[in-house]
């Protein structure tokens, strides 16, 4: 390890030399006669620097990858004229050996570019000269000083918005220093090729100098000195000079093509291909329009037909395949996506975090109970997402997703429903079993066992199933097991809806309201009621079954109290009058609310343990516990008789104890509707059940 530390200082050593030397060297051929053979490997260098630039520029993901790039085009173009001064100094005093007197790189140019013909190296050395100085150079240069000025204007925003990032936490120290580097890097990269697309502007024009330099110059030498004839000494230094002009040019149209793909990249990432053909080949559309038009001009008489026929079957063939890899990389990415989601759900649950977290509600099944409804999980799925939209329907939120989970500390055949972890219902089914609801009425003429329904406390009998046509015949409705449990878990959920209610979805029960109800719970929360004694309020309302569908009938019920009343009983009184007329549609049957009063005895009663202040407020609630037990024993035989009678009816009290008789009816009759007078609707036919006295 000591031996390769101390190695890798002097190659870094030794690479500095080496640079310092090169640049010495290219300094050298300015100055130095050059012999023919080393301009040919100078001449042969630059070219290939050239293209390794180019490619360079090609594959780079962003431009500030390729950040030396202004100090590579400066080397670059210094070595080109070098050379450019050497050639000149060999033309002029060995040109009159002949074509080859400059090297056989130069001769080759002249040669094979030229086909042996000046004029055509000349036209087309001109045309080089006018595509790089007038095209790519020009067009370079201009987005180079946009981009520059644009970058410097946006430093400060782009600085704030790192501090910003910083200060919000989203960001660490690290992350923010590697962003202000970069960003100090951009802005001196685009600074910077600003003024280095002016050295290949200037190359161009010492081009032309050189050139002329070495035709008129030639010439005079050649005539004068060495007694050519102007004919012969016109042809040969003009080839040489031409020649060497190509030579220079091809090179230094290549770096301009690559400067002008580095600064024409901008904010594209990825590699030129992938930045225009993957933009060029996203849009099918556009290519099936390009492939008709040119099957039209390969029909049009005149024109060539294989050319633009074979174009448009390539392109048409492009069209046709572009959308299937495309459909291949979007399943690819989900097929990433869903792994990557479940190796974070794996690792989520295995993690000792998880284990703290509770469902909201959860069916815990028996395994062997686990095993029959896994057959028909999609059933059940079905029939839990239509259960959530009737909650959701009827008392206007959604409730939490149900949690199907399997343990070995319950009975096989049983399942157990829990509320936030707890356990609030047990109940034992019989998959594969029936069963048939007896009530009071006679029981059929089958064998079975006799129980009590899990969701109402109702008599019944589980059967076989061999048993259901004649129990029908019976006019008995016999449910499977499937539909037993799910009526129960329904009446579990409805009883427990208070708990149900969080305080995350009363948020967004009140996101989704129009802008002028979100508008009036800004007024009065939190200066009159804070969002808590909201939560508070709804969760009263849905312990007594009050649907809170009408959210924003219940929020102006609450904007009218709210000033004048603190409690949240209170409050949910005032807000009962208000949807007086929900109450009793949802009640009302066929039309018709049927009730049972309380009687002008037990109204008394209850008035007289109402103890209140000066103002006459209700501050306390002091009853004889005899009495509360009389109470109990009356009401439920009255209770009992009408619900042999009807199927929903309502018990209605004095407004001032009926949160009071409604705390005593709940222990008796959990699901019974408690009103007061005042919760009756205008317009509603009420029909009397009799009273409790």
């Amino acid at each position: 390890m000591a031996v390769i530390d101390a190695v890798a200082p002097e190659r870094a050593k030794s690479r500095d030399i080496a640079f310092a030397g090169g640049i010495v060297a290219i300094l050298a051929i300015l100055f130095l006669p050059i012999p023919a053979v080393v301009i040919d490997m100078g001449l042969a260098l630059s070219i290939a620097f050239s293209v390794l630039i180019l490619m360079v520029a090609l594959w780079i993901q962003k431009p500030l990858e390729f950040s030396s790039f202004p100090t590579v085009l400066l080397i670059a173009t210094l070595l080109r004229l070098s050379l450019g001064i050497a050639t000149t100094r060999l033309i002029l005093a060995k040109g009159h050996e002949g074509v080859s007197a400059a090297g056989h790189v130069i001769y080759g140019f002249s040669q094979f570019v030229m086909s042996g013909d000046f004029v055509i190296g000349i036209v087309v050395f001109i045309i080089l000269i006018t595509v790089n100085f007038l095209v790519i150079t020009k067009g370079a240069t201009r987005i180079a000083e946009v981009g520059a000025r644009f970058t410097l204007d946006a430093i400060p925003g782009k600085q704030m918005a790192i501090d910003a990032d910083l200060s919000a936490g989203l960001i660490d120290d690290k992350e923010a220093q590697r962003r202000r580097r970069e960003l100090e890097e951009e802005s001196a990269f685009f600074g910077s090729m600003d003024g280095a697309s002016k050295f290949v502007r200037g190359e161009a024009v010492a081009s032309l100098i050189t050139i002329a330099v070495n035709i008129f110059g030639g010439i005079i030498i050649g005539v004068t000195r060495h007694g050519m004839t102007l004919s012969h000494a016109a042809d040969v230094f003009t080839k040489l000079s031409v020649g060497d002009g190509l030579v220079a040019q091809i090179p230094a149209l290549v770096v301009s093509l690559a400067a002008g793909l580095l600064v024409s990249k901008g904010g594209t990432r990825g590699t030129a291909e992938q930045a225009v053909m993957g933009q060029l080949g996203a849009y099918p559309r556009a290519l099936v329009v390009a492939a008709s038009l040119m099957f039209i001009f390969a029909l049009v008489p005149g024109l060539p037909l294989v050319p633009f026929m074979g174009l448009g079957c390539l392109m048409g063939f492009v069209a046709y395949t572009i959308p299937k890899r495309l459909a291949e990389q979007r399943e690819a990415e989900r097929a990433k996506v869903a792994a990557s989601e479940e190796k974070t759900r794996v690792e989520a649950k295995d993690s000792v975090k998880e284990s703290l977290k509770t469902a909201e509600i959860e069916l815990c099944l028996g395994k062997h109970l686990a095993v029959q409804l896994l057959s028909s999980h999609s059933e059940l799925a079905h029939r839990v997402s239509k259960m959530r939209r009737k909650f959701a329907q009827q008392y206007g939120f959604v409730v939490p997703d149900i949690k199907l989970s399997d343990s070995l500390t319950i009975p096989p055949k049983s399942y157990q429903v829990k509320i936030h972890g707890t356990v609030v219902a047990t109940q034992e089914t019989r998959p594969g079993e029936l069963l048939v609801v007896i009530g009071d009425g006679p029981k059929p003429d089958v064998p079975g066992d006799e129980i009590r329904e899990p969701a109402f406390g109702m008599k019944a009998m589980w059967i076989s199933d061999a048993y259901a046509s004649e129990v029908k015949r019976g006019g008995f409705s016999p449910v499977d097991s499937n539909s037993v449990l799910l009526t129960h878990l329904s009446e579990v959920i409805r009883n427990n809806l208070p708990q149900l209610l969080s305080y995350k979805d009363m948020r967004a029960l009140l996101d989704r309201l129009d802008p002028e109800y979100k508008k009036l719970i800004d007024d009065i929360c939190p200066s009159q009621i804070s969002y808590s004694g909201l939560q508070a309020v709804l969760k009263l309302l849905l312990a007594e079954r009050v649907s809170i569908r009408n959210l924003h009938l219940i929020l102006e019920a609450i904007a009218e109290i709210a000033p004048h009343a603190r409690r949240s009983e209170q409050v949910v009184e005032h807000v009962r009058m208000r949807i007086a007329q929900q109450i009793c549609g949802d009640l009302a049957e066929g039309g018709v609310l049927n009730v049972l009063r309380l009687g002008n005895r037990w109204d008394l009663v209850f008035h007289q343990s109402l103890k209140r202040d000066a103002k006459g407020d209700v501050i306390e609630f002091d009853i004889d516990p005899r009495l509360v037990e009389q109470f109990g024993t009356e009401a439920s035989e009255a209770i009992k008789k009408r619900m042999k009678e009807v199927h929903t009816f309502a018990l209605v009290t004095a407004p001032d104890a009926r949160p009071y008789v409604r705390m005593i009816i709940e222990r008796l009759f959990a699901t019974l509707p408690v009103l007061s007078h005042l919760e009756i609707a205008r317009g509603v036919e009420i029909k009397s059940l009799g009273t409790i006295s």
